[in-house]
């Protein structure tokens, strides 16, 4: 058994659901999960109910993260059909600006070009943008983030085509960066048929050509992030499936099994899972804050036992040589192996305007 001491995990893509979704996942419960599994900053997307287009909204947000929140919270603005020419203003207080083109629905998908030019040109330069497209309408979206001369950054890269878009522009110097899901780099849809329901997400599992893309590729990805997007299992198994798997506490130990195989090394797991996550989004150092994990005794991930409200994961039964055995915030022990010690309303939010 091998003992690592890690920086604090940063996880720039979760769905804490609230508000509008508490009975998946609220701030006090996905934050518990986020500190089991090592992460001591999450970034948590604008599709709630309602969605976070304006600044009453992200302020409203924000009062339920500071009152939940055990880790440190930053929370996006979204881009919507109806705020081009003001969700600008919201810069100062949010981590990013948010833009599904494809694979959402209501106001907050931007499928218009016109629309998502003006977005994109009027985000001011001082927060990331992140993107939510998919396959080819990838490529348009690239090039007006070049007009404009505005980095972009790709969220949960799924297939060989997406990642050699990705590269392409990337050689030709253009300001992107981009992200993949644990579960993109280790299941496919070969596993479909033993996942059901479970294994319905967005963007989809994808070939194992496409998974096998991402790892020759891993040069070029950025950041690992989790898409952590809890439904209860009554909702997976209902008669209209919504898509989304938890992720926050079996992203480490996953790639610590990477590590383990030989696939991955640890610095760059490190940078990864911690360094370029702060450096892209700008985040604020946690002084103090370290992982500690355990890599060799191979253990089986079980649902029950994760912290998230959700309680199941689709690597159920799946053998992994990870473990979070310590996560330390500022100085204080917040998760001691078994236990998150860390109370509702301790983590700060990001940006925040103070009270």
């Amino acid at each position: 058994m091998t003992t690592l001491k890690l920086p604090g995990l940063i996880d720039v893509h979760v769905h804490l659901r609230e508000p509008g979704g508490e009975h998946k996942e609220d701030y006090a419960s996905g934050t518990a999960a986020a500190l089991a599994g090592g992460f001591t900053c999450v970034l948590d997307m604008p599709n709630t109910t309602p969605p976070t287009t304006d600044a009453e909204r992200l302020q409203a947000k924000q009062a339920l993260a500071r009152s939940g929140a055990r880790c440190d919270v930053g929370i996006f603005a979204g881009a919507s059909t109806d705020n081009a020419n003001s969700v600008g203003q919201l810069a100062g207080s949010a981590c990013a600006l948010k833009i599904y083109v494809n694979s959402t629905f209501g106001p907050l998908r931007v499928d218009n070009w016109t629309l998502l030019d003006q977005h994109i040109a009027n985000w001011p330069a001082t927060k990331p943008i992140v993107t939510h497209a998919e396959g080819d309408v990838l490529p348009r979206v690239l090039e007006i983030a070049h007009k404009h001369s505005q980095p972009l950054h790709v969220a949960h890269v799924a297939t060989r085509l997406e990642i050699e878009t990705i590269v392409a522009a990337k050689e030709r110097g253009q300001q992107v960066t981009c992200e993949v899901t644990p579960h993109h780099l280790v299941l496919s849809r070969d596993d479909l048929p033993r996942l059901g329901p479970l294994g319905d997400v967005r963007p989809r599992l994808a070939s194992a050509d496409d998974r096998a893309a991402l790892w020759h590729y891993l040069a070029y990805i950025d950041c690992v992030a989790t898409d952590h997007a809890p439904h209860t299992l009554d909702e997976k198994h209902g008669p209209q499936v919504p898509p989304g798997l938890p992720g926050l506490e079996t992203s480490l130990p996953l790639m610590l099994t990477a590590v383990d195989q030989g696939r991955l090394t640890l610095d760059r797991l490190i940078e990864l899972m911690a360094t370029a996550p702060a450096r892209i989004f700008g985040l604020p150092p946690q002084a103090e804050t370290f992982v500690e994990a355990e890599v060799g005794p191979r253990y089986q991930v079980t649902g029950t036992k994760l912290q998230t409200k959700c309680g199941w994961t689709p690597f159920e039964g799946v053998e992994v040589a990870g473990r979070v055995t310590k996560t330390v915030l500022r100085g204080a022990t917040v998760f001691d192996g078994e236990r998150v010690l860390a109370l509702p309303g301790t983590g700060q939010v990001l940006y925040m305007a103070a009270s």
